[in-house]
């Protein structure tokens, strides 16, 4: 299978095969979502322990098109609730940093070298109210526990902070609510003011194979017959 993917036009010919095995309903929904999807924009946890509330970002992530989401565990471990997530996060790219003393710096640093900007969510800092935030560079949107918030090194690593106008006593929204408003408002702007928010023609192709091959049954079993049939021609 490895051999059979190695090019732009190895995957597309895959792609042909399993769509034959996915409903005409089915496959116009997951062409719909994907023209709709964006990297410019990702989301980034660090600590989240409560697995409701982690789940439910899951969930505002897929339903306003953002597809990379980055998980950091540091002293806690990222657990997804089935019955908030709703399947979301098998449509999601996530990508989980555990395996170092500083994951922190580490996710932050990988990102900061594929050119995003790390805007950190705070209510105690002021540098930009949500609605000011400029959107024109690659954005990671990061978010601390409720509890404690950001950590240091978090916060010293961050290119900016932005937050929610708040007009009632309590200071701040949960996290899921939080992450559902800035994804919302950020997600809707990107659109209209960033030219290249899209996917490119590469990872639209890679994503559709994951995802055909989420819709079918036994896609590997699927994916040896093609194999056979290439070898046999």
């Amino acid at each position: 299978m490895a051999d059979l993917k190695t090019t732009l036009q190895q995957k597309k010919e895959l792609i042909r095969f399993l769509s034959e095995y996915v409903t005409p309903p089915r496959l116009s929904k997951i062409r719909s979502v994907l023209e709709k999807r964006t990297r410019h924009l990702c989301l980034v946890m660090e600590d989240i322990y409560q697995s409701q509330n982690a789940s439910a970002v899951l969930r505002s992530c897929d339903c306003f098109g953002i597809q990379d989401v980055h998980i950091i565990e540091n002293q806690n471990v990222y657990e997804i609730n089935p019955d908030v997530a709703l399947g979301a996060s098998k449509w999601l790219s996530l990508y989980k940093y555990n395996n170092r003393e500083h994951n922190t710096s580490a996710c932050l640093a990988h990102l900061k070298e594929r050119g995003y900007r790390i805007v950190a969510t705070s209510p105690h800092r002021n540098d930009f109210l949500l609605e000011d935030l400029p959107v024109d560079q690659r954005t990671a949107l990061l978010f601390g526990t409720e509890q404690k918030g950001l950590t240091q090194e978090a916060a010293s690593m961050a290119d900016a902070f932005v937050k929610i106008p708040m007009q009632g006593f309590t200071e701040s929204f949960n996290i899921s609510v939080s992450a559902a408003i800035c994804l919302y408002h950020l997600g809707a702007k990107i659109r209209e003011t960033v030219p290249g928010w899209m996917l490119s023609e590469e990872e639209k192709t890679d994503l559709l194979l994951e995802w055909i091959k989420q819709s079918v049954k036994n896609p590997e079993s699927l994916i040896r017959h093609f194999i056979d049939q290439k070898q046999a021609t």
